[in-house]
């Protein structure tokens, strides 16, 4: 080959890298979509136990990113302004978060198409929240130091709930641990038999949780959920469900009721009673109390 024939299969070569460095740079890789991005690693997801019987994963990078996971699908949500809790929105969807006592609970919602204005709510959900708390160190609570007072509530589907605290008026801390004593009392001031209270961990509106020890301390308090329907069971012959005027509560350890008007018509025969617990400071306080 001559020398002027090995210049030009240079220049050839040469030529061909060039192009085809032009031509890769001109294709750069395809961006991940924000609705199929994986949840980021460094973000441990918490689960949200959801009505449905489905999980709701969600991963919280930074104040600012909700990465949630759901029915196989990951999606990228962002902080937007909210009266209440924390709401992150994003590829149609809203995710609400608000904390009550022990329980943080999630909405997840589409936005409305067509003419349905708002929003659309796909899922309810919720989880319990781990409290820490010192270890009890007071003896049992006495009746007559503790005063019985209504918190709070909620309703929704025909459910209502009330929350209900027992404060120390004592001069020292003591504990209760465990399930209160309820009866109900009718406008005559006497049992309502047709009621029966049951034991429950959770109930309607919150995951249940077993029972702990809880140290009351001077003017501080403990709650518990009481829980009903208000659906009367006509399959079960129900058509009217029976008045209540007065809860009377006794204290885990105590051998003295505590009485308090409150009516409701609870329906079923039974009210659900769940364990005391304490009062995390800065937690929600409860919803307006429930209507009859």
């Amino acid at each position: 080959m001559t020398r002027s024939a090995t210049f030009q299969a240079i220049a050839v070569t040469a030529g061909f890298g060039l192009l085809a460095a032009g031509c890769s740079q001109q294709k750069p890789a395809e961006p991940t979509s924000p609705i199929e991005a994986p949840v980021a690693q460094s973000a441990a997801a918490v689960g949200y136990a959801c009505e449905s019987g489905k999980t709701i994963a969600v991963a919280y990078p930074d104040a600012q990113t909700a990465r949630l996971s759901y029915e196989g699908k990951d999606y990228v949500l962002t902080s937007v302004v909210s009266a209440s809790g924390a709401r992150y929105a994003g590829q149609g969807l809203e995710w609400w978060t608000a904390s009550r006592g022990e329980t943080e609970s999630g909405t997840l919602s589409r936005a409305g198409q067509g003419d349905q204005a708002g929003s659309v709510i796909v899922e309810r959900c919720s989880r319990p929240v781990a409290a820490v708390a010192p270890p009890p160190s007071g003896a049992p609570c006495a009746a007559e130091n503790l005063r019985l007072a209504v918190e709070g509530g909620d309703a929704g589907m025909g459910h209502r709930l009330t929350t209900l605290a027992l404060r120390n008026t004592g001069a020292d801390a003591c504990t209760v641990t465990g399930y209160p004593s309820v009866s109900l009392l009718d406008d005559e001031g006497k049992l309502l038999t047709s009621v029966r209270a049951v034991q429950a961990p959770g109930n309607y509106f919150a995951q249940g949780r077993a029972p702990t020890p809880v140290e009351i301390r001077p003017q501080q308090a403990a709650w518990f959920d009481l829980a009903w329907t208000v659906i009367p069971h006509e399959d079960k012959g129900e058509t009217t469900c029976p008045s209540a005027k007065t809860v009377r509560v006794t204290a885990p350890g105590a051998t003295t009721a505590i009485a308090l008007p409150l009516a409701f018509t609870p329906c079923g025969g039974q009210v659900e009673v769940s364990p005391l617990r304490p009062v995390l400071d800065g937690s929600a306080q409860p919803a307006s109390v429930a209507a009859n």
